[in-house]
């Protein structure tokens, strides 16, 4: 049993009910069995089930582990990256460099384990990752994940054209398929064989339409198609970049001559968006940025329960633009939060949130929109279950659930505890509480995450 003021949204709200949904037990109480599962949940005083010891966090408090929906595991290394441009500038002189890297077993060892310890600091619990070229380090991140007792998804980085800069990244059409299809035989569910159960999850991660052919398209939709009711992913970038002319966009719908971006993800990649393949769209499906979405782009996304991972630190850092909140939340699209570091600088999801909060409030006129700090926590937490199709296991604190959740100790990051003990709050309760849980997300940093379990089992960073 913890005991500790109890944050977390409740139920399965879409994120303009999370306010009601909103659950504040300043003197709560969690509890979860052997197998980790969550037995009660609710105020200190009112619990009802005996037995097990009480490890008492007051004043601090219980949040449900973070999901990040789109971090980068072979950019470890490479936050802050000064690339001299945006988004193909910055691939081109930093990021395709650094990812080459990982061709050295011993480096890709070091930075899965590197990885995890800022996974684990940034109480990250879940992950949708995007993957390395190389079998090895894919393998090195599988093994350290599962020995630290974390959940992932993960599929290898798929390229099979780019550039110079990219040339050890890159593989041939045959090898492309065959490494994917090797990558789920070997690691998909492999922890307990069952895919319901299981912490490890593989998606099939193409890096972005520019980075693949029609023939990978075709190949990894067929590949897809066949493995889909064994619970895979996929995974990869979406509408990031929108430079007139010379950006990710602009040369994308030029390289294929299609009506939309998602068109080649829709299966209808060949000129004109005519079909040639299967599509990949769907509710295993995470499409991180989608920015500069058109309205029909949005609405198939809806339509087949496809999630966004929205990556505002990214976003800024690389001049992308800002992904519009109320239409986007208008056209019926679930969005999960994505770090998305190298390209984002920050690990830590509550700072994403607070990167979210200052972009929304800053569109411009009526699309201008000041998130409630219920909606915030829906997204670095529900939102990300409900994206990786586990909000029956993971993602809040409701009985039932999986035991995954944080400890945050505002003792031990000084600005925060100043916050939470000195801080103006409201006459009323319900603004009070609404204040306290804003000031939380926004001041939290690493130091204050002092313990994070995963289905009941504490995580360390060793």
């Amino acid at each position: 049993m913890h005991r500790g003021h109890v944050f977390h949204i409740a139920g399965s709200p879409t994120v303009t009910a999370a306010a009601g949904a909103l659950v504040s037990i300043p003197d709560g109480a969690l509890v979860f069995d052997a197998d980790g599962v969550i037995t009660y949940s609710g105020p200190f005083d009112a619990v009802t089930v005996g037995g097990g010891t009480v490890v008492d966090h007051r004043p601090g408090f219980l949040l449900p582990g973070f999901v990040d929906t789109h971090v980068h595991f072979p950019q470890t290394f490479a936050g802050d990256a000064y690339g001299g441009g945006q988004l193909l500038e910055w691939l081109n002189t930093c990021i395709f460099p650094s990812e080459s890297m990982f061709e050295d077993p011993e480096f890709a060892a070091e930075a899965a384990a590197a990885f995890c310890d800022r996974r684990i600091a940034a109480g990250t619990t879940q992950a949708m990752v995007f993957g390395s070229a190389f079998p090895h380090a894919q393998d090195a991140l599988f093994e350290e994940t599962l020995r630290r007792g974390l959940r992932v998804v993960s599929g290898r980085g798929v390229q099979t054209t780019g550039p110079d800069s990219a040339k050890s990244l890159v593989t041939t059409e045959h090898d492309a398929v065959r490494l994917v299809s090797e990558e789920i035989e070997k690691w998909h569910a492999a922890d307990t064989g069952d895919v319901d159960t299981a912490l490890l999850h593989v998606a099939v991660v193409p890096r972005f339409s520019l980075s693949v052919t029609t023939e990978t398209l075709r190949n990894l939709g067929e590949l897809y198609d066949s493995v889909r009711d064994r619970g895979v992913y996929f995974h990869t970038h979406l509408n990031e970049n929108n430079r007139p002319g010379t950006g990710e966009i602009a040369t994308t719908l030029e390289t294929y001559q299609v009506d939309s971006y998602l068109d080649t993800y829709d299966g209808k990649f060949l000129p004109g968006s005519a079909a040639g393949g299967k599509s990949f769209l769907g509710r295993r499906t995470i499409l991180a940025h989608a920015v500069h979405c058109q309205d029909d782009e949005l609405a198939r996304m809806a339509e087949t329960g496809t999630s966004i991972a929205h990556c505002p630190t990214s976003q800024q850092f690389l001049g992308s633009g800002t992904m519009p909140w109320n239409r986007t939340v208008a056209a019926g699209v679930n969005i999960a939060l994505g770090s998305d570091y190298g390209g984002g600088d920050e690990f830590l999801l509550s700072r994403v949130l607070g990167d979210a909060y200052k972009v929304h409030i800053s569109e411009p006129g009526d699309a201008g929109v000041s998130l409630h700090p219920a909606e915030l926590l829906f997204t670095g937490t529900l939102a990300g279950a409900r994206a990786l199709d586990m909000e029956d296991r993971i993602g809040n604190l409701d009985v039932g659930k999986e035991a995954d959740f944080i400890v945050v100790d505002p003792a031990k990051w000084q600005p925060l505890d100043d916050l939470m003990r000195r801080g103006i709050r409201s006459v009323d309760p319900d603004m009070a509480r609404d204040q306290t849980l804003f000031a939380l997300l926004m001041a939290m940093r690493e130091p204050a995450i002092t313990e994070v379990y995963v289905q009941g089992r504490r995580v360390d960073s060793v």
